[in-house]
């Protein structure tokens, strides 16, 4: 759980986008230092956060400078001329000190107000990583989708007051499946806080802008013009498939709702579409953390110990420990050129994997391109073409252990 410390402001604070990194790191290890002699915490300190076991959970301390956002804007040409402009470092930061700390507020009144919201948002985001889509949506752009079947003030949508997750549930599908993601913005008018001429200013800016913005844009009143929560993702492949599994699943679960003694399971809509992938790489169920979570759970199971009350000896727990996310991280960082993989980081034990359609074209032959290649001839001619057999061995070596089974659907695919 991640908390924002916001510093006061002080002329006292440097102006050098890497002197405030040093200053907030300092804070960090003197918080750190603070917490375990006074408070007797657990605590272990970084350069970027600090990590507090309280309660048997893990606290993230962050320290935020509201000023650090405009510093990192500021850009030096070489001629040493200087212009202020967005970076991609201070639209994150941004994002994750000011307007998540907004939005979080914002969404926990809401709750409060309507206790339903939780279980719709909570189904909405199961449901989109249990079709292995998971990681082209952040949690916010989910929540804020899930947000607009609520007659919270500014809510221009008519629909009657929700009170069971599950049709609203239903209401995020038949959004997602209907929504006109490639003309329109999704906007969601937080506490009536955008005048319908705002709103009519934000759709035309969204129409002149549109070649230059995400594919699915989410406005909100903090954020009307850069869609933050959805700037890397998902893309338009990912949507449209997201759209046409949430058109499927729409009539079934419509169906279990209105017979729910019926014989039809309601997890069949959280199963996703295997078929539609050109390989399977099976994992091996022991050493995923998270197996319990899956969509259909093992029937048997165990815990590796549990976390007592902390104190002066108790240890930290290990952290981001997760062997399949490492091992996708792997991947694509070694194949991110040649395919495309998708996981249910919610105890999903196959990793489906794509090839991108560019990477079956013959390319010209160069000594520096062959990692994942093999050199044919075509029309009197040396070209590389994907080397599949050492690939799909490649897969299996980097997740020795990890990895059960690689299953390749080879008639899908032709070389």
């Amino acid at each position: 759980m991640t908390v924002v410390c916001h510093l006061e402001g002080s002329g006292q604070w440097p102006q050098d986008a890497e002197a405030v990194q040093r200053v907030r790191a300092a804070f960090q290890l003197r918080l750190a230092e603070v917490l375990t002699q006074q408070h007797r915490l657990q605590c272990r300190a970084t350069a970027t956060h600090t990590d507090v076991l309280k309660g048997g959970f893990v606290f993230r301390i962050r320290v935020a400078y509201q000023r650090e956002p405009q510093i990192l804007k500021v850009v030096r040409s070489p001629e040493g001329m200087i212009s202020m402009r967005d970076t991609p470092a201070s639209l994150r930061l941004e994002r994750d000190t000011r307007l998540l700390p907004l939005l979080t507020s914002a969404l926990h009144g809401l709750q409060q107000q309507y206790p339903a919201f939780s279980g719709v948002a909570r189904l909405a985001k199961r449901w989109v990583r249990a079709q292995l889509l998971g990681e082209g949506f952040t949690d916010e752009s989910l929540d804020l989708v899930a947000l607009l079947h609520f007659p919270y003030p500014g809510n221009a949508v008519s629909f009657s007051l929700l009170s069971v997750p599950q049709v609203g549930f239903l209401r995020f599908l038949y959004l997602i499946s209907t929504f006109d993601w490639k003309n329109n913005p999704l906007i969601v008018n937080l506490n009536s806080e955008l005048t319908a001429e705002e709103q009519v200013e934000i759709r035309s800016s969204f129409l002149a802008a549109r070649t230059q913005l995400p594919v699915m844009v989410i406005v909100t009143p903090q954020d009307r013009r850069s869609s933050v929560w959805t700037q890397d993702g998902p893309s338009a492949q990912i949507l449209q498939q997201l759209v046409s599994l949430a058109a499927e699943a729409l009539p079934i679960l419509e169906k279990q709702l209105m017979d729910p003694r019926g014989p039809g399971d309601i997890r069949t809509v959280f199963r996703p579409p295997f078929d539609i992938y050109d390989v399977l790489i099976h994992l091996t169920p022991r050493h995923i953390p998270r197996h319990r979570q899956a969509v259909d759970p093992p029937a048997a199971s165990f815990c590796r110990g549990l976390v007592t009350e902390p104190g002066p000896s108790s240890l930290m727990p290990v952290l981001g420990y997760d062997p399949p996310q490492l091992y996708l991280a792997q991947l694509r960082e070694a194949f991110g050129d040649l395919a495309l993989f998708f996981y249910d980081q919610h105890g999903g034990e196959v990793i489906g994997v794509l090839w991108k359609p560019s990477s079956f074209q013959p390319q010209p032959f160069k000594a520096s391109s062959l990692k994942g290649r093999m050199v044919v001839s075509r029309g009197g001619e040396l070209v590389t073409v994907p080397n599949i057999e050492a690939i799909l061995e490649d897969f299996a070596v980097l997740g020795e252990g990890l990895v059960q089974a690689v299953e390749a659907r080879s008639e899908r695919w032709t070389v």
